[in-house]
């Protein structure tokens, strides 16, 4: 195979009851029917559920599995398959009150930790985020709010603005709220405790599961009002044990000759190894790649991405 340009998948679209049609007006893609509320667009995927693939015909995991040293440097991962999922969320209505599970506490629930961080691409004027407790709130007034259905009364709401981002470690209890379009960037997990929902039905008609005990094992009490992180050195937006991430618009070339990273593209485009990438594009930057493919030949006044690493 040839790792000497960037590698493209296609994306798995995942209806949701929160979503809508912004990956159509927004991000100009072609959704695959004209009424569904689709709610995530799964960019860079190694799960059998949905199963990133190149235009070639190769998975993310046989890159992951049989092309470790030129497509990711020979990272050491013991992790059978690529250990990060990358996602783009169009909300359109407010997502579950939900947790997911620390890792010391994953497996005896059934589950996998998963620890994320979101990039705000757009926001409507009054949406807003939860994240955390409010300061103060105790496990007896979450417990009573949790009874009387005014669960969303005693967590913490940040009103995000386009180019926000906020790190959400698990264990968090957080919720995205109606209007707003963003990047995930998590560890390869696909577990969600719910707590609460705002008492409404899915796309079936019917309730959808709540996970109570899952929920009170996991959420952490005692992490009240977090705030969004700014950018700081290199553009860092935020750098943890699970992936580093980058706010990048004026560098000329993405890495150098024998570093690994994922492209996003979040706002206008650029011109790279004689491909155009725009908002919403997502690449594998393949180890591989010479010094001289990953230079930026062009782009837009007002591009913008995220560089994606595995520390």
């Amino acid at each position: 195979m040839n790792f000497s340009h960037p590698l493209r998948f296609s994306p798995f679209y995942q209806s949701r009851v929160w979503g809508g049609r912004r990956l159509e007006t927004v991000l100009h893609r072609t959704l695959p029917d004209a009424t569904t509320p689709f709610g995530e667009a799964w960019e860079v995927s190694d799960r059998p559920e949905a199963m990133s693939t190149t235009a070639e015909g190769v998975t993310l995991n046989d890159l992951w599995q049989n092309h470790r040293v030129e497509v990711f440097g020979g990272l050491k991962s013991d992790s059978p398959c690529f250990p990060l999922l990358m996602k783009i969320l169009d909300a359109c209505d407010d997502l579950s009150i939900q947790v997911h599970p620390p890792a010391h506490r994953a497996a005896a629930l059934g589950g996998d930790p998963k620890t994320e961080m979101w990039f705000i691409a757009h926001a409507d004027p009054c949406a807003k985020i939860y994240a955390g407790l409010k300061q103060g709130v105790t496990r007896a007034q979450f417990d009573a709010a949790l009874q009387n259905g005014t669960l969303a009364e005693v967590v913490h709401v940040i009103h995000p603005r386009t180019g926000d981002c906020l790190f959400i470690p698990s264990g968090r209890i957080h919720a995205i709220g109606a209007g707003l379009l963003i990047y995930e960037i998590q560890q390869n997990s696909d577990t969600t405790y719910r707590v609460f929902d705002w008492n409404r039905v899915g796309l079936d008609g019917k309730p959808r599961q709540l996970h109570i005990a899952e929920s009170l094992a996991s959420i952490d009490f005692s992490d009240f009002e977090p705030a969004m992180q700014p950018a700081v050195t290199n553009g860092t937006l935020v750098s943890c044990e699970f992936f580093d991430v980058r706010l990048c618009s004026t560098t000329e070339q993405l890495g150098h000759e024998g570093e690994n990273l994922t492209l996003a593209v979040t706002q206008g485009q650029l011109d790279l190894a004689g491909e155009t990438f725009r908002a919403g594009d997502f690449a594998i930057i393949p180890s591989s790649m010479l010094e001289t493919a990953r230079r930026i030949t062009s782009s837009s006044d007002d591009a913008q991405w995220l560089e994606i690493r595995i520390p």
